[in-house]
């Protein structure tokens, strides 16, 4: 007899032992890719080292779809999918959010939701032994296609975030990246605010059309890792699918209306925002590119060495060790779909955040106009590369970074060839991509916090 004892300490025993699977950081990792009838696209990776299964399915369905006036509903929608299964239209009866927590448990398995800016996600991890995969996927199944969008626990769930919302209000970082946001993408969804308001306009009918119109088998893409071949990756992808094929009757598999894009800075915005608070909130930025942008290598190199490099970083070094104006100072791109932000971040006493904002912006002219040194770019190209194995040591990480690819539609070779896309990029490259990016005459500048006259 099975126990959920024993299915736990089997899950427990395998979860530790996958932190120790990567078997070889510099070997092939060959990605299958197929698109089944319904129109889902399938990647797998095959791991045969332990009998685990990671899947990862992703719909456009994230918060660029929400409306102005209901900014949070794809967020809503992900956080009601694990709170309640309806009954099955074969009599098998619903689970409310306390029985649906026990079934996974009982399973030593799990099934997640959430809602990024650009897709909504579900992520099944189980064990592949037979007396459990099976059932895990029916469960997973069953919660995929019938949600129970329960209005009185949508009432509560929003009565928290609300909370949660007002407590976030009294914090300085949560104000100065709202007014950031919001400056750097305009009326672009990816400025949105979700708020009381928004919130208020949500009802769990909002919830059910949007799941309905946008969780499609044909819009999935869908990553598999774990000890499973084509045949049973395939199959247990058809049986977690089927169940929505009622979705978006109406519509066939049309695609979503096609959202703007993120329009350029023309001028520089500067924001200065009293706030009472110990330290000045600093952030200075623009849209930066999209994630399948051929620039994003040059990119990535160039960003360690101006300040996504911690301590070695340009900024670190001016901003921090010759002149003690901030602890901590950090430069980062954000892409997705779109045009995600590009950021430099620091606190400061409020008296220095004015020579704090210079030296940024003069670290990050002079970057882009003359990139970096050689002997700058093999430090960085040396940490990248000999930090690779790290990206895919376990099979959750291989699992985001190949749900990376398919949602991007990268080369299936991406993750074999980064670290020679990593090695070739020069101090050219890094100049021209960086100058065809930033423009840092027209940035947003948001500094919150005392007013020092």
């Amino acid at each position: 007899m099975i126990t959920t004892n024993s299915i736990a300490v089997r899950a427990l025993l395998y979860w530790a032992i996958a932190l120790f699977s990567l078997q070889n950081a510099g070997a092939a990792i060959p990605i299958e890719r197929w698109t089944q009838p319904s129109g889902a696209q399938v990647f797998l990776v095959q791991s045969q080292a332990i009998p685990m299964l990671d899947v990862q399915l992703d719909f456009d369905a994230g918060g660029r779809r929400d409306p102005a006036d209901q900014a949070g509903l794809a967020g809503a929608t992900a956080g009601m999918v694990s709170k309640g299964v309806r009954a099955s239209q074969d009599g098998t009866a619903g689970l409310d959010e306390n029985a649906l927590g026990e079934a996974w448990a009982d399973l030593g398995a799990s099934f997640t939701v959430q809602a990024s800016g650009d897709r909504m996600s579900f992520a099944l991890r189980s064990l592949t032994y037979p007396d459990l995969l099976p059932r895990a996927v029916q469960l997973a199944a069953r919660q995929l296609a019938n949600p129970a969008f329960a209005a009185d626990v949508w009432l509560r769930e929003r009565d928290s975030w609300v909370a949660a919302i007002k407590e976030a209000n009294t914090r300085p970082g949560t104000l100065a990246g709202r007014a950031f946001s919001q400056a750097v993408y305009g009326s672009h969804p990816y400025g949105f605010d979700t708020t009381e308001a928004t919130l208020g306009r949500i009802a769990v009918t909002d919830m059910q059309a949007f799941y309905r119109a946008l969780i499609q088998p044909c819009r999935a893409k869908v990553t598999v890792v774990g000890a499973v071949d084509r045949a049973q990756a395939d199959a247990l992808v058809l049986q977690m699918l089927a169940p929505l094929a009622g979705h978006g009757v109406a519509t066939g598999c049309a695609a979503p209306p096609k959202l703007p894009e993120v329009s350029p800075l023309a001028t520089p915005v500067e924001l200065n925002i009293p706030f009472k608070s110990a330290q000045a909130h600093v952030l200075i930025g623009q849209p930066g590119y999209k994630r399948a942008d051929p620039d994003h290598f040059a990119l990535t190199v160039g960003n360690y060495i101006l300040g996504g490099g911690g301590f070695v970083s340009r900024l670190t070094n001016e901003v921090r060790e010759k002149r003690g104006l901030s602890y901590s100072v950090y430069s980062a791109f954000g892409p997705g779909l779109h045009a995600g932000a590009f950021t430099i971040g620091l606190e400061t006493r409020p008296d220095q955040a004015a020579q704090a904002v210079q030296v940024s912006r003069q670290v990050l002219a002079q970057f882009v106009a003359n990139g970096p040194t050689e002997e700058e770019l093999k430090a960085a190209k040396d940490h990248l590369i000999g930090g690779f194995a790290l990206l895919i040591d376990s099979n959750r990480k291989l699992l985001s970074n190949v749900a990376n690819i398919a949602w991007n539609e990268l080369p299936l070779d991406y993750l074999e060839s980064w670290t020679q896309q990593v090695a070739k990029v020069s101090v050219a490259d890094i100049r021209s991509a960086f100058a065809r990016k930033l423009q840092p005459a027209t940035m947003v500048t948001v500094v919150l916090g005392p007013q020092v006259p």
